[in-house]
C-alpha cells in the first residue's frame, strides 16, 4: 500500500467545468454501463471516449489527477491441492466508519499453480489551481 505525495497523471478524469457539473454527480457509461463521474470524458472502466471537445480535453489534461492510495497483490495457488475460489469485494466507508457502499467486483477460481494479480487505485481529480498539502 502506498499513501503519499500526489502523483500527477495525464488521464482525462477532470474536475467539472464551472456551471457544467456538480462534483460527485454520476451518470452511466453508454458503452459498459458502469457508474462514472459526470465530469469524465473517458470512462475509467472501459476507457472509451465519451466526449470530444478539444478545449475540454486540453483543460482535462491540465487538471491535477493523483492517486493517494494504491494497493497491489498476488494470489498464488500452490502446485498441490484442490481449486480455490475467490471473491473480490470493495467496501467504502465514510469518516465515521459507516459503510457507504459495498460491491462484489469479481469472482473466480484458481487451479493448481495458477495466479491472479489485483490492483486497486483511488484516483482523485482536483480543480485547476489546487495547492496540495505537503506529506
Amino acid at each position: 500500500m502506498s499513501i503519499g505525495r500526489p502523483v500527477i497523471s495525464g488521464k482525462a478524469f477532470a474536475a467539472p467545468a464551472p456551471g457544467k457539473s456538480t462534483p460527485g454527480k454520476t451518470r452511466t457509461c453508454p458503452h459498459c454501463k458502469a457508474t462514472i463521474l459526470d465530469s469524465a470524458s473517458i470512462c475509467p472502466a472501459c476507457q472509451h471516449h465519451l466526449r470530444f471537445d478539444p478545449a475540454v480535453a486540453a483543460e482535462q489534461r491540465a487538471a491535477a489527477t493523483f492517486a493517494p492510495l494504491k494497493v497491489e497483490g498476488v494470489l498464488r495457488h500452490p502446485a498441490e491441492g484442490e481449486p480455490w475460489e475467490y471473491t473480490v469485494v470493495l467496501a467504502i466507508r465514510n469518516e465515521r466508519g459507516e459503510e457507504v457502499t459495498r460491491q462484489v467486483l469479481g469472482v473466480g477460481a484458481l487451479q493448481k499453480s495458477e495466479q491472479r494479480s489485483f490492483s486497486l487505485s483511488v484516483e482523485v481529480t482536483a480543480p485547476p489551481g489546487t495547492v496540495f498539502p505537503k506529506p
